[in-house]
């Protein structure tokens, strides 16, 4: 055996040692704990939406008789409860997501009515949890609503002392009215709070017409219903789509409103801001973007808010339109935010799936199906013993003297009561139980009247259970009723308003920044500048060590330059935002996001009208449209599709007739201009057609002014161009003596 192989020694008696990958090993494990997270921690059950901390907290807190109509108790001992017995975990978790269920700015319904600090809208922590009294609210009682008359499956704790339920009843549609949040291991969650009432009223749809589409149920549910308001901007057929797929998201914005001052002035008072914004942070970045002069048409911002949000904005003039103020807003803050729409949730065999609204409904009413059907078997087996007790009792006065005798003479009462009177062991056990004050003539008649009405709902309950129509108008009652109980008044309200999705505003804002002119300067190794005035053409520029000039352009701080780079991308950015002064400027990648191995080829000042011929390196290209070629995003606009190793070679104005284009082969093409099409995008036709090699270069000219080219110092036309005409896509031939050795027009 070779020296550096070593053998374990033998364990106890039976151990074992088995060897494996250790690849599989770790994926095994890392599995293991995946599903763990996902399943135990992270999404929600979509029978009654809680996550498992949540509903070992609502269990914890019934265990303590924590009922709406009875009092407080300190956070500190329904925290304590829930990680001695059934969640054991951090205890700030724990008391974070307690916390969380009793804040009305963050569950639309509070599980847990709160007394003490729970902290606020403006982000600030809630007191200690010593500090903290709760109790259960009257949602969280629908929720926990027959959890005693097996209602629900109940399994061990992590010790195996206590029994925790699986599920809650759940009478109350918590999923969509409260929403979830949660990240898994590769799976996330995202489901925004929903109306109660316009829940009930869909599900009730659901329960009448089994086949309802997701647009009649849109009808009854048309979007979510956030605790602090707001007004959602989203179009109906985007709101569809999100329902029908479980996948999307929802515009919502502030809500806000205008107030007339004296002499013509006004504000902006915003008494809504969107879902999880902080108040205070919001303020914080709207003054961070005046202070980097990013909001122009904003002077001031101050935060008036008591309980109630007021937070007022002032103009930087009186003739800037409000709608147009909070249009820069909008886009600049999270005044505006996007909240996404992901119901992935756990199904009842514990399998996470996305499901789109109508799925979701269907569970949640099967599974009140269930619970109805479970409280009905309970209260029928309770009502078969009673009944049999009852029985026994009647027997009793109706043999009153000779049951006397029995319990007086015989040695084994309990055996002759049932061998006299065919009596169950049941029912022999509570005659001989009796107290004798039970035996008076009112208490007989009291029983009969019991008997009588436990064997109506014994019918009643058999009925139900043989039913499956009957059950289903049952659920719709109690539809009916969590409806009218969470459905309206202020809890229950609409909070968030619906408007039409608001139409693309274009918000000018070069009215508001100074108008100087300026050179742009763009050096060799992509370092971009603007210096003040426009520089004479032979200013002398200073770069760093080893770069130099690349383009230089005049233009003014209220212009836009627009970039091309070889990817075929245009990207513009705004002649104000470009770093000033006589340094050496910022990357261009800073402003703009281009790939390392792209570069910027072209820039011209962007204005309205303009054309520019777009042509790669081997050779295909097209006139595009200025207007095509401005760029909102940081990321571009994809105008020539090139594939690598191919790139956009060349972008020249298109003012004139005629096309020139040389190849590296040294061949000269001259033909109309009228031959290439005018696209917004797209792979462009061939200009010339290469046998090797690509394009050198390719210029725009008038026909009758001819084709000039630069020659040293020199400028070169040619107006006799008949040997070099020919049609788009042609070889072409030899230039004329004295064209640049470098194939290029410019020299």
């Amino acid at each position: 055996m070779p020296d550096d192989v070593k053998t374990l020694p033998p364990g106890p008696e039976g151990d074992r040692i088995s060897e494996s990958p250790l690849a599989e090993a770790l994926s095994e494990r890392y599995l293991a704990y995946a599903m763990s997270t996902i399943v135990s921690r992270s999404l929600p059950d979509v029978r009654d939406g809680l996550k498992p901390v949540h509903r070992r907290l609502l269990w914890a807190m019934q265990q303590l008789k924590l009922d709406p109509a009875g009092g407080f108790k300190k956070c500190a001992r329904v925290v304590g409860d829930v990680i001695g017995k059934y969640h054991p975990h951090g205890d700030a978790s724990v008391y974070e997501a307690l916390v969380r269920l009793a804040q009305d700015f963050a569950a639309r319904y509070p599980l847990v009515e709160g007394q003490g600090n729970f902290g606020n809208i403006d982000g600030d922590n809630a007191a200690a949890m010593r500090y903290t009294e709760a109790k259960l609210t009257a949602v969280a009682k629908a929720m926990l609503d027959g959890i005693e008359e097996d209602a629900a499956d109940f399994r061990a704790t992590y010790d195996g002392e206590e029994q925790e339920p699986i599920v809650l009843p759940a009478a109350f549609p918590n999923l969509l009215a409260n929403g979830a949040n949660g990240i898994a291991v590769g799976m996330a969650t995202s489901i925004p709070p929903h109306n109660a009432g316009e829940i009930c009223a869909a599900a009730l749809e659901l329960v009448r017409n089994p086949a309802a589409t997701t647009a009649e149920l849109v009808q009854h549910m048309p979007g979510p219903d956030f605790p602090t308001g707001g007004v959602l901007v989203e179009s109906h057929e985007a709101i569809l789509q999100a329902y029908e797929t479980g996948r999307g998201g929802f515009r919502l914005r502030a809500k806000w409103e205008v107030e007339k001052a004296k002499n013509g002035l006004w504000q902006v008072v915003i008494t809504e801001i969107p879902y999880q914004v902080q108040k205070s942070r919001l303020i914080e970045q709207i003054a961070e973007l005046m202070e980097q002069k990013k909001l122009p048409l904003l002077a001031d911002i101050r935060d008036e808010s008591t309980d109630v949000v007021r937070v007022v904005l002032e103009p930087r003039a009186r003739t800037v339109e409000p709608a147009m103020l909070m249009e820069t807003l909008f886009r600049a803050t999270p005044l505006e935010s996007r909240i996404p729409l992901n119901m992935n949730v756990l199904t009842a065999d514990r399998t996470p799936r996305v499901m789109g609204l109508r799925e979701v409904l269907r569970h949640w009413l099967d599974h009140r199906q269930i619970v109805l059907v479970r409280r009905s078997q309970h209260r029928l087996a309770a009502i078969e013993r009673r009944l049999e007790i009852l029985d026994g009792y009647l027997i009793v006065y109706l043999n009153l003297d000779e049951v006397i005798r029995i319990v007086r003479e015989e040695d084994h009462p309990k055996e002759a009561l049932i061998r006299t009177f065919t009596l169950t062991d049941v029912q022999a056990e509570a005659v001989l139980n009796m107290r004798l004050r039970a035996l008076r003539k009112l208490e007989e008649m009291e029983l009969r009247r019991e008997h009588k009405k436990l064997s109506a709902e014994q019918k009643g309950l058999q009925k139900l259970l043989g039913s499956e129509a009957a059950r289903w108008k049952r659920i719709a009652e109690e539809l009916e009723a969590t409806r009218e109980q969470f459905g309206s008044g202020p809890l229950g309200d609409r909070r968030t308003l619906q408007q039409a999705a608001p139409e693309a505003t274009s918000v000018d804002t070069s009215a508001f920044v100074e108008r100087e002119p300026v050179t742009v300067i763009l050096s060799e190794k992509g370092w971009l500048r603007a210096q003040k005035g426009h520089l004479p053409e032979d200013a002398e520029l200073r770069f760093k060590e080893g770069d130099s000039l690349l383009l230089r352009l005049h233009a003014e701080t209220t212009d836009r330059i627009c970039f091309l780079a070889s990817n075929g991308r245009s990207y513009t950015v705004k002649a104000d935002a470009l770093p000033r002064g006589r340094g050496d400027g910022q990357p261009v990648r800073l402003l703009i996001d281009l790939a390392n191995e792209d570069e910027v080829i072209a820039a011209f000042v962007w204005k309205e009208g303009l054309k520019f011929l777009l042509a790669s390196r081997s050779g295909r290209g097209f006139v595009a449209k200025s207007e095509d070629l401005l760029a909102e995003k940081r990321t571009g606009k994809q105008v020539l599709v090139v594939d690598s190793p191919d790139t956009l070679h060349a972008c020249v104005d298109a003012e004139g007739d005629t096309v020139a284009t040389v190849g590296e082969n040294r061949k000269l093409l001259v033909f109309p201009l009228e031959q290439v099409p005018t696209m917004s995008r797209g792979r462009g036709v061939a200009l010339q057609g290469y046998k090797d090699g690509g394009l050198s270069d390719v210029t725009v000219f008038s026909a009758r002014a001819g084709l000039s080219w630069k020659l040293g110092d020199r400028v070169r036309t040619e107006t006799v161009l008949t040997t070099w005409r020919g049609n788009r896509g042609g070889a072409g031939k030899q230039p004329p003596n004295g064209f640049p050795r470098s194939n290029r027009f410019d020299g």
